[in-house]
């Protein structure tokens, strides 16, 4: 046993007695003590409790229950000295956990289970990163089903408050219940109108210090009392404001009073020595002015400012984007890109990288190649940051010039260039049409008018970058037909929130009377003409909608909001009802003259108004940074003009500490997607939006909330379930019977998944695309010998990402005869086809040779053009290039692509036709390769947040991994020593990683992470081991495995 230098706490059991004993005292001083009864019993249960665990988790594979249970039993018989049978567990199949004991309001009655995401009986640290819930959704969950709440926070913003208000007023109003809460005024910072909003609750005591100047209360905690024994408190760093219960970089510790009991009595104890202090003086209503004197005395600045600026390297979503387009060009061979990401978030830093990546490849077929680029924009400001943009990122002070405003460049090599100069100049006349190699034009969008149609009509470079934040216009002018009616990458929403790009949203759904469900819809949307027949002149809701925004904003007499109207008459409908309820708003449209619209945009930011209602004018018409607040008055259909709209409040200002949504939600029609919306605002790309919405969507980004009123919720809640009924078989061939005639696009597997938001997947899943479209009535009825068996096993193939496999593939599938048998000489292609064998026809379907496999595939001529067709589509979305693993060894894996356990294993030579080894453990020893390859997948259970298992796995950066090894490995038994000395002995260790086990019952792919070397470990059985691979992580994969990432 390896003893290490430094402080221990722990009891000596003989192995480390044994240890300590062999150490020369001459050099090493050794302090021990012995144990003390009062509470010896603590560190001898600690003992216990981990030589259990270890002996516990060392029980794998089938039976490993049972197991567990025998043991757990043998103990208890051990224990229990008078032979009853109090502790003892029943069979492994009957083994539960008690959840919960709630009375019935009467017999038979439901009730409402609400827990929060995290355990009650097992403390947790909440640090804002990727997998880690929303901290104001666990406190909504931890109020539910509290006895007694008590807060205690230095500030208590309005914001923050209103975050969890629904979940107070349900409380109070509970008979017996009781919250407690303490505050200052320190700063200024706290909000009156929060302190009278808790003050009026009923059950509910307030107390305020007002002395900051002698005292200076720091803590924030929130404690939640059971009688049943599962108290908890979240103490760390975040006040009752908008930015600290959710902002990334604060710090919240989970206690939990079943766990650890003595820092929970501290906890609650020292809350109850604060409320007796005479300096929190209880607050009642004839306090108020005396609070609103001290905060106005404190307050001196803002307390929270946003701000924002570049590192001039690219974040891991830029890197995303940027690894997009080299995957486009190197795979796809496209020339022309547009990028969308909302204003703000870093657009020309993506162009300015590429160009240089792309400048790098090209120079390395010719070291002298000078590309020539003109990036075009229509203000001068906007040149001017680009141009100092691209510098710095090329490292190059004198590249480009301005040609603007009069400014004459000294070369036109490298030119930043208005498009008005482009014009007025007569460049399209002038200027070879490939005189530029690199164009890049910014806000995209106005390339559909006359002065940028000249530019992209005349010139033709290799590489055209368009980029936007709104490629929708309201002008239904086209502006993807620039770039094959293709997005090349978009950028999520919540990751630039999470990075501080964009400011944080707070969004209500507010039920609406207005029933949508029988209105006509034609083309992927409402019939216009009813929907504004509904909403224009409907004074109850225009009444329920200005009532509304006196109930959700701190002022409205200090707000800058936008409303979202149907129509020209509704906008200014809406105007005229809040101008008629005091609320100073005005009307702007597509038709309103410049010097109208610019001055409504000036009296908005000044606050001589406070709304103004448009119609679909989110492009230029409303581009004001400091809005703070956005009503949705419609239902929007496009997704992407719902971001564009969000994105119009999203914009960072000065002193703006969030946008506030008000999305009016009635009950839509059957053909309305709302899982789409919501699920775009999720930092889980994939979750299931029925499971967010009924856990008050705990993964936002950072500083977000989203709360829905009761009735909106389940008008939602009906929407979405309706949206998964698309799923059933008999709905997709429904979808696919009308999708010409609905959309107006031409049918594909790629464009129904597209337009209807499916994964391959969730087509696969149901049948074949050709077995469904024959269903349909939409092609001939076929009978290949092997559809079922191929259905099945181009499910399992659907994941494929690797574009050498699908190019081999395709080359493979479509040459015929003797060249067949000839091209599998190659090694290579051997394991390719290997692989792809196993994954269609599975295990348990033999074959002489590859190539009667492929013959065989080719007696189902339709499923074979299926597969064909699947492989391109996968080939056209492949996130980035991979490259290859640099291997010692000939295997054709390639780096960052994914694959399922049977293809890994038969792309190392460890299956053959003829053998399949089973492998039940995560780790396989390949002795003929002399390797390692550990199979991790990241999340060890799926049925809840789990503190103990998260972390065992994940990657520190994208050059650094943790591993936990098996539980029986120490770091001095063989297969210990050979992860340690690998290098020395000539070893290699091979990663595969992924998130989840499986997904709608197929397993998931692992992603290749390549070869890596030991850099240290800590612990035995098991090893915490730490690996340097060999090629860095990608940005698509590196938000997967970084798990204590922010963001």
């Amino acid at each position: 046993m390896d003893i290490q230098f430094g402080l221990y706490d722990r009891v000596m059991d003989s192995e480390l007695e044994a240890a300590v004993s062999e150490l020369d005292r001459a050099l090493v001083a050794v302090e021990t003590q012995g144990l003390d009864p009062g509470d010896s019993h603590t560190f001898l249960a600690r003992h216990l409790y981990a030589l259990l665990l270890r002996r516990l988790r060392a029980f794998t594979g089938d039976g490993q229950l049972e197991q567990q249970v025998a043991l757990c039993n043998q103990i208890v018989d051990l224990l229990d000295e008078t032979g009853a049978a109090d502790g003892h567990l029943p069979g492994a199949d009957e083994v539960r956990r008690l959840l919960a004991v709630l009375q019935r309001s009467m017999p038979g009655a439901p009730v409402d289970v609400t827990r929060p995401d995290t355990p009650l009986s097992i403390g947790c640290l909440l640090t804002g990163a990727q997998r880690d819930p929303g901290l104001a959704s666990q406190l909504r969950h931890e109020i539910h089903s509290a006895d007694r709440v008590d807060i205690i926070c230095s500030f208590i913003r309005w914001t923050g408050v209103r975050a969890i208000e629904s979940s107070l007023r349900e409380f109070t109003q509970r008979a017996g219940s009781e919250l407690r809460v303490i505050t200052t005024s320190y700063m200024g910072a706290t909000d009156a109108r929060a302190i009278e909003f808790l003050n009026a609750l009923p059950n509910t005591a307030v107390r305020v210090s007002y002395d900051t100047k002698h005292t200076r209360l720091h803590a924030k905690a929130y404690l939640f009392h059971r009688k049943t024994g599962f108290s908890v408190a979240y103490v760390g760093s975040a006040n009752i404001s908008k930015a600290a219960l959710s902002d990334g970089l604060e710090w919240v510790v989970k206690i939990s009073e079943h766990e650890q009991p003595h820092l929970w009595q501290k906890t609650a104890a020292t809350f109850e020595t604060h409320w007796h202090d005479p300096q929190f003086e209880p607050y009642s209503d004839g306090d108020r002015d005396r609070l609103r004197r001290a905060l106005h005395a404190e307050r001196t600045s803002e307390d929270e400012q946003v701000g924002v600026f570049f590192d001039l390297q690219p974040y891991p979503y830029q890197q995303q984007i940027l690894d997009r387009l080299a995957a486009e060009r190197e795979l796809l061979g496209r020339k022309r890109h547009l990028v969308v990401a909302a204003t703000g978030t870093g657009k020309t830093v993506v162009a300015a990288f590429d160009f240089r990546n792309w400048r790098n490849r090209m120079r390395q077929d010719d070291h002298r190649f000078a590309p020539r680029l003109l990036f075009v924009a229509h203000r001068e400001e906007i040149l001017k940051q680009s141009l100092a943009t691209f510098r710095a990122v090329l490292k190059d002070a004198n590249f480009g010039d301005l040609m603007v405003g009069g400014r004459e460049p000294l070369q036109r090599d490298e030119l930043f260039l208005s498009i008005q100069t482009f014009n007025s100049r007569e460049m399209a006349s002038t200027l070879p049409p490939d005189y530029y190699d690199y164009v890049v034009v910014d806000e995209f969008h106005h390339a559909a008018a006359p002065s940028y149609r000249r530019l992209l009509d005349t010139l033709c470079p290799q590489v055209l970058l368009g980029l936007t934040a709104t490629p929708e216009r309201a002008d239904n002018l086209d502006v993807l037909s620039h770039f094959d009616n293709h997005i090349s990458a978009e950028l999520r929403l919540p990751d630039a929130i999470n990075r501080a790009l964009l400011s944080p949203f707070q969004y209500f759904c507010i039920t609406d009377t207005v029933d949508l469900s029988a209105v006509r819809w034609q083309r992927g949307g409402y019939l216009v003409s009813e929907l504004d027949g509904l909403y224009t002149g409907n004074d109850a809701r225009a009444a329920l909608i200005v009532e509304k925004v006196h109930q959700y904003l701190l002022d409205p007499a200090t707000a800058r909001g936008i409303g979202f109207c149907v129509s020209v008459a509704h906008a200014r409908y809406m105007a005229r009802a809040f101008n008629e309820a005091g609320l100073k708003a005005e009307c702007l449209h597509a038709e309103s003259p410049t010097e109208i619209r610019n001055d409504v945009q000036r009296r908005l930011r000044e606050m001589d108004i406070n709304f103004v209602f448009t119609v679909d004018l989110y492009n230029e018409g409303v581009d004001i940074p400091e809005v703070d607040t956005v009503l949705f008055l419609r239902p929007t259909e496009s997704l992407t003009v719902f971001l564009q709209q969000l994105g119009r409040g999203l914009r960072l200002s000065e002193g703006k500490e969030c946008l506030t949504v008000l999305d009016f939600v009635g009950q839509a029609h059957r053909n309305y997607r709302f899982d789409l919306r919501f699920r775009a605002l999720l930092t889980q790309r994939h979750a299931n939006v029925v499971d967010e919405l009924q856990q008050q969507f705990p993964h936002l980004p950072a500083g977000c909330a989203l709360q829905m009123e009761r009735v909106a919720a389940q008008h939602v809640l009906d929407n979405i379930r309706e949206a998964i009924r698309i799923g059933t078989r008999d709905q997709l061939q429904a979808r696919i019977r009308g999708f010409e005639e609905e959309t107006g696009k031409l049918l594909s597997l790629a464009s129904f998944i597209e337009h209807h938001g499916l994964g391959i997947d969730d087509v696969l899943r149901r049948a074949s695309w050709a077995r469904l479209c024959a269903n349909a009535g939409v092609r001939e009825d076929f009978s290949d010998p092997d559809e079922a068996r191929l259905t099945k096993g181009l499910r399992r193939l659907a994941h494929i990402d690797d574009s050498d496999w699908i190019s081999a593939l395709q080359r493979a599938l479509t040459t015929e005869g003797d060249q067949l048998h000839q091209s599998i000489d190659s090694d290579t292609l051997e394991r390719q086809l290997l692989m792809a064998h196993f994954s269609l026809w599975g295990t348990d379907t033999p074959a002489e040779s590859l190539a009667a496999s492929v013959e065989r595939l080719r007696s189902s001529p339709v499923m074979l053009g299926e597969l064909l067709e699947l492989l391109q589509l996968r080939q056209e979305m492949i996130p980035a290039v991979t490259p290859a693993a640099d291997l010692p060894f000939a295997c054709p894996l390639r780096l960052h692509a994914g694959y399922t356990r049977d293809e890994l294993l038969a792309a190392l030579g460890h299956w053959t036709l003829r053998e399949q080894p089973q492998m039940r453990e995560g780790v396989l020893h390949l002795k003929q390769l002399d390797a390692d390859l550990f199979l991790i997948t990241l999340n060890k259970t799926e049925r809840e947040y789990s503190p103990t298992t998260m972390y065992e796995d994940y990657a520190i950066s994208d050059r650094l991994f943790h591993w936990q090894s098996q539980s029986t490995t120490s770091a001095e038994s063989p297969t210990g020593q050979r992860y340690i000395n690998h290098r020395e002995r000539g070893h290699t260790i091979l990663l595969a990683v992924r998130e989840n086990n499986s997904e709608k019952d197929l397993s998931c792919p692992y992603y290749f992470l390549g070869a890596a070397d030991y850099v240290s470990h800590e612990g035995s059985r098991p090893m915490s081991i730490i690996w340097r691979l060999h090629h860095p992580i990608p940005a698509h994969l590196i938000r997967v495995t970084e798990r204590l990432a922010v963001g």
